[in-house]
């Protein structure tokens, strides 16, 4: 446990570095780039994200099968060999799809992208610069996967910190001293994850035992992973169907522009993944290895405790950017105009990202128990349901349909997945999920906001509007986390703690 609440607060360190700088340099992007520049770096988050179909499932592997390894000491020597093996398999097909979209270029930016007001040899470069960067997303993923799966998650973090803040404040530099460009940002990103490669990949290599051993290929180790492997790719794309169309339609139907504000409600929207992902990431690993152990209690228990703080964490968040989404994006851009275009797009956004977030525990248990067909099953069957509203919706209402047919999707995720998992995995355990660890943080948080809603006036300095959101927040969080019962008690202890004498 010691190691988890490591691990997870460097988690929310690295996400937390992260999403500051996010939030403090975006502004300064769309300064010196544009609105429509801007729309083609949401391009490139979308194309990163379709990207993970060439994964194959291999990146969860690789998180699971290193975390079963670091509880199998007989099998050391085997974990440098399953490396190599994998390692050479995702040089050669990021630095293919790297290829692939360098070569596509012209076609993407005369025949699918509408880039307004941008030249076109700019967009062309800027697509070639993207295949760049593919080439390097799959390698990267399979490193920071296996160092997460040996919970040196410490140092991942370390190394993502210190990328972040090279990268975005690299980034604002050349843009302000070299050239205000498009092309110029993607250069400085290419050099930056360049670096961030190969420091992750000697960080992995150097955390494995036996380093005297010489790795080798060996494809026969594939064997035993392959049935997890196979359903983890089945997911993988059928969730990048069910994530990614809404932004694939609207790259193509949308003046670059206004794809440009869905681009930045997104980032807002996926800001929530700044508690998701360390939360499920510390999780992960520590569940498999549990599982491995066969320590059924402690499943239990580490489940309901990770499933507790995420709610705490997200739901608070989420309802303060659903409810306060105008004032919040007038504050952080300055622009009425961008605040009236984006608001409505991050409230639903916003969401539909939360449902998402309390569903990442029952999904890392299935994962730890190696039971994908559930999340293949219910993301197939919601690609026949889904793929009509989404395309129905976004054409009808642009990009709020598209952002209000990915909440309809999480919903009705939360609602056939979280019941079937307990029923496999942790039977009698879905009221105390929905009563005890969801419930009681949902329901004081959203009455803490409302009534902040209906209390605060709409007309003060943004200087008083960010002080009053802030202290609402804040009492929102307090409030939230003493309505679970795990966190409630980890509150009183460190309460406890402080007081004189103790």
């Amino acid at each position: 446990m010691t190691r988890y609440k490591s691990n997870l607060l460097a988690n929310f360190a690295g996400a937390g570095v992260a999403a500051l700088l996010q939030l403090a340099f975006i502004p300064f992007y769309i300064r010196f780039l544009g609105i429509e520049a801007y729309g083609l770096i949401g391009f490139y988050i979308m194309l990163q994200a379709v990207l993970q179909v060439l994964d194959l499932g291999m990146g969860p592997t690789m998180n699971r099968e290193m975390a079963r390894y670091s509880v199998q000491p007989e099998k050391t020597a085997e974990s440098r060999d399953f490396l190599r093996t994998l390692e050479a398999g995702y040089w050669a097909v990021g630095v293919s799809a790297g290829a692939l979209i360098a070569v596509a270029a012209p076609v993407i930016a005369t025949r699918w992208v509408n880039i307004g007001a941008l030249p076109l040899p700019v967009a062309r470069q800027s697509f070639t610069w993207m295949g760049a960067l593919a080439a390097l997303q799959l390698p990267l993923t399979l490193y920071q996967g296996g160092l997460m799966g040996l919970q040196r998650q410490v140092l991942l973090n370390g190394v993502r910190i210190a990328m972040a803040i090279l990268g975005s404040g690299g980034a604002v530099l050349v843009l302000w001293l070299v050239s205000p460009t498009i092309t110029a940002f993607l250069g400085w990103q290419l050099l930056v994850t360049i670096l961030q490669t190969a420091i992750l990949g000697w960080s992995l290599w150097r955390s494995l035992p036996l380093p005297g051993h010489r790795p080798g290929l060996a494809p026969s180790l594939l064997k035993n992973i392959w049935r997890f492997a196979a359903g983890m790719s089945g997911i993988t794309v059928s969730a990048i169907i069910l994530t990614q169309l809404d932004k694939i339609l609207l790259s193509k139907l949308l003046p670059l522009k206004m794809f440009g504000y869905y681009t930045l409600a997104t980032a807002v929207g996926n800001g929530l993944y700044v508690v998701i992902t360390p939360v499920f990431n510390a999780t992960f690993p520590r569940l498999s290895a549990m599982v491995a152990s066969r320590d059924e209690n402690g499943v239990r228990e580490l489940y309901h405790l990770g499933t507790q703080v995420m709610a705490v964490l997200v739901l608070p968040l989420a309802a303060m950017l659903a409810f306060f989404s105008h004032e919040l994006m007038a504050l952080w851009t300055g622009s009425p105009e961008t605040a009236r275009n984006t608001a409505p797009i991050v409230s639903i956004l916003v969401a539909g990202t939360a449902m998402n977030g309390l569903m990442n525990l029952p999904y890392a248990l299935q994962l730890a128990h190696g039971w994908t067909r559930i999340g293949l099953m219910i993301n197939t069957s919601f690609i026949f349901a889904i793929v009509p509203a989404i395309i129905f919706l976004t054409l009808r209402y642009g990009a709020a349909g598209g952002a209000a047919a990915c909440a309809l999707l999480n919903a009705a995720y939360i609602a056939v997945g979280v019941p079937s998992t307990h029923r496999r995995i942790l039977p009698g355990e879905a009221w105390r999920w929905g009563l005890g660890d969801v419930g009681p943080p949902l329901a004081a948080a959203l009455l803490v906001v409302a009534a902040g809603r209906h209390l605060i006036p709409s007309s003060m300095t943004n200087g008083a509007t960010a002080l009053t959101l802030g202290a609402l927040w804040v009492s929102c969080a307090g409030i939230a986390a003493m309505a679970a019962p795990m966190t409630r008690a980890w509150v009183i202890s460190q309460g406890r703690l402080l007081l004189p004498g103790r």
